[in-house]
């Protein structure tokens, strides 16, 4: 890798719109690193993507393994010394219930990954980060977690966030955060934003949306490689703000 080549985390990569938002940056001439907890399905993205003409590689990573975070963490600064763009796209969502319905246990289950799993991993590679000379993270988002859209009866989200508990708190909760990092890494010049891909159709939801994963990563392209100007603590779409 040259200094100035760029280097790119994005986890949950190996299928849906992880990889396609891989793609899409690999054809910029970012090496980028496909994180996956699967070591077979991550391996056949990056040789899928090799064969492309990109250069992919597989990092094993399990966002919900404190282990498998660190470990990832000084794999990438023993061989790149760096991370530019850091992207928390794993994501994972429950059955529809009702609010009253749902468990504590299976919000736990689905805050681990979305949650809790984005704060470890971005902690671990912000050390990595800092030494890029115009860091960026892109936070995964979704419009289910917009609380104008939830609390809006009129809102065509309406009929997913009465249903959702687990998946539309959780992307609230990354919101949340998106812009507590923001406001912290302001200073340093590394820009923090949430972004909402649209209703895609992915294994997350079935393949039922109406939008493909290679539109969806149109988004976290742009904010993965928007200049110094560009926004921080934002939550966008690819057509500009949504109401948090």
């Amino acid at each position: 890798m040259t200094t100035s080549q760029k280097t790119a985390l994005i986890t949950g990569a190996n299928k849906g719109i992880g990889m396609e938002t891989a793609r899409r940056l690999a054809a910029l001439g970012i090496t980028v690193l496909i994180g996956a907890r699967s070591a077979e399905r991550g391996e056949a993205a990056a040789e899928e993507l090799r064969g492309e003409g990109a250069d992919v590689r597989f990092v094993l990573l399990d966002v919900t393994d404190e282990i498998s975070v660190r470990a990832a963490a000084q794999h990438i600064d023993a061989t790149f010394g760096r991370l530019d763009i850091l992207v928390n796209n794993a994501g994972i969502a429950a059955g529809p219930q009702a609010p009253s319905e749902v468990s504590a246990a299976t919000v736990r289950q689905v805050y681990e990954t979305n949650v809790f799993g984005v704060i470890a991993v971005t902690h671990a590679m912000l050390p990595l980060l800092r030494r890029s000379a115009a860091a960026r993270i892109v936070n995964m988002s979704s419009e289910l977690g917009s609380l104008a859209h939830m609390a809006d009866p009129g809102s065509p989200w309406s009929a997913y966030t009465s249903i959702l508990l687990p998946y539309c708190s959780s992307k609230s909760a990354l919101n949340a955060i998106t812009v507590l990092y923001a406001n912290e890494l302001r200073g340093e010049g590394i820009l923090v934003n949430a972004v909402s891909p649209g209703y895609c159709a992915t294994d997350l939801n079935r393949h039922s949306g109406i939008r493909t994963a290679e539109e969806g990563a149109a988004v976290a392209v742009d904010l993965a490689t928007v200049g110094e100007d560009g926004p921080t603590g934002a939550f966008l779409t690819e057509d500009g703000p949504i109401p948090w």
